[in-house]
This record gives structure tokens, sequence and C-alpha cells, in this order.
């Protein structure tokens, strides 16, 4: 019973972003991907080395990220959270984590999750 999430990428690539909203997009999908991933139902269906450190190269991403973030954005950056592409990615995750509650985090929905990102 696999489910086709989306993934909105006309919205997160492309000309259209500005910087400090690229760089918000990104932030975005890491930490969203790290919190997917971090979960303790996924150990259970994933290999745990391959897993942490994956995780590891997310949280390293994001935290890097964060310093870039702070000297490029400005007071707009609250808003962006808000609106836009960043919204849309957070949706898209929202319906991840539901799809996984909803099969009760199988093993095959952590492969289909997997596949689809």
């Amino acid at each position: 019973n696999r489910k086709g999430f989306g993934f909105p990428q006309q919205m997160v690539e492309g000309d259209q972003l500005q910087e400090a909203q690229a760089i918000s997009v990104l932030h975005e999908m890491l930490q969203q991907s790290f919190t997917l991933f971090h979960t303790e139902c996924f150990f259970a269906a994933w290999d745990t080395a391959l897993l942490e450190q994956l995780c590891t190269g997310l949280q390293q991403q994001v935290d890097d990220l964060d310093a870039c973030q702070g000297q490029v954005t400005g007071e707009e950056d609250s808003a962006l959270g808000r609106m836009g592409p960043t919204l849309v990615l957070k949706r898209y995750f929202h319906g991840i984590h539901v799809y996984l509650k909803e099969k009760e985090y199988s093993d095959c929905t952590w492969e289909i999750i997997r596949v689809e990102m």
C-alpha cells in the first residue's frame, strides 16, 4: 500500500527563491529529515551504524547552515517560516509522519519512506 507524497520540487528549486529563502528551505529540509530519521522507530528498520552516520551528517549540515543563516537572513526571515516553500515542506513532512503513524511505523512503511526521499 504505497502512497505518493508528492515532493514539492517546483516550489524549492530554480531562480524563484531569494538567497535567504533558499537557505531557509534547505534548513527546513535538513531539519525535517533529521527529525524523521532520528526517531526511535526508524532505528529498528535500518542498519544502526548507517543511520547514525546519516543523522550525524544531517546534524552537521544543519549546524553549518545555522551559521550561514544568521549571516544572510535578516528580520524578514521570521515570516519565511510561515509562508511559501518552507510551509509547503513542513506540510510534505507532516504527511510522511501521519502516514508512518497510520501504518504503525512498520518496516515496510519505513522502506517506502526511504525510497520516497
